[in-house]
């Protein structure tokens, strides 16, 4: 369970978060909605403690983030990954260096030991079959496409199967079918580690399709959330924008 209470984030002058509250279920996939801009991607970085609010508090089972230190911070996120809007890659590294780099800097989360290098190569390569990326271990990000890119980057995020799983605008910049295919590895991810998944997105479709519940983020709070059938009927104007642009139906 996430709780988030009272949360506020201002940047120079302007307040992107302003007194958001929001309450994450566990084993749910909530798809956060909203224009771009609008503050999606900074309540992202505060659930995995990239940055801290102005105000207010965020509590992840049961544990208090925002009064963690940095140190403290650290060890606390170990069980979450995320998803960035640009994949994140490192450049420098193949696609195998890249999926297995979290295996390689850190212990296992259940055994607190340093994994084998023949165990890694076989979790690095059950998690790009997993993505549908399996012979592209020793190509570059370079080498592939925005789609590839970004399933290369959910290989990274699974490899090591973190029960809370962050995914920011996963896909911007993809075509019709590349993000569809998005969706549901998303989806298939989800079933696979049985985690809590939080996706922001204003791709309407994506949204429809992944989520448990959808959450409105409007003027840096969260506005209404619901399930997906009874958040579209919510009387808004941006639910009202939303819904008469929606072409997909929803996961089965």
């Amino acid at each position: 369970m996430i709780r988030i209470k009272n949360l506020w984030k201002r940047y120079g002058n302007f307040d992107v978060l302003r007194g958001l509250n929001l309450e994450v279920h566990q084993g749910e996939i909530l798809v956060i909605l909203g224009r771009s801009g609008v503050g999606k991607s900074v309540l992202l970085r505060h659930i995995i403690g990239i940055e801290k609010p102005d105000q207010g508090s965020i509590e992840i089972d049961g544990v208090m983030f925002t009064e963690l230190k940095k140190n403290e911070i650290y060890h606390a996120v170990r069980n979450m990954g995320m998803l960035f809007q640009g994949s994140a890659l490192f450049d420098s590294m193949n696609i195998e260096e890249n999926t297995a780099f979290y295996l390689k800097q850190h212990r296992d989360i259940l055994t607190k030991k340093r994994l084998p290098p023949e165990v890694i190569k076989q979790k690095v390569k059950e998690a790009l079959q997993m993505v549908g990326l399996e012979g592209t271990e020793h190509k570059m990000p370079s080498d592939l496409s925005g789609g590839m890119r970004k399933r290369a980057g959910l290989a990274r995020l699974i490899v090591y199967r973190p029960s809370i799983l962050l995914y920011d605008e996963p896909t911007t910049g993809l075509d019709p079918i590349t993000s569809q295919q998005i969706n549901e590895l998303i989806v298939k991810t989800q079933n696979e580690l049985k985690g809590t998944s939080i996706v922001v997105t204003h791709d309407i479709n994506s949204a429809l399709f992944m989520a448990d519940r959808l959450a409105l983020h409007q003027d840096g709070q969260i506005v209404h959330v619901a399930e997906p059938e009874a958040f579209m009927k919510f009387d808004n104007p941006t639910i009202n924008f939303l819904r008469e642009n929606q072409q997909y139906k929803r996961k089965q």
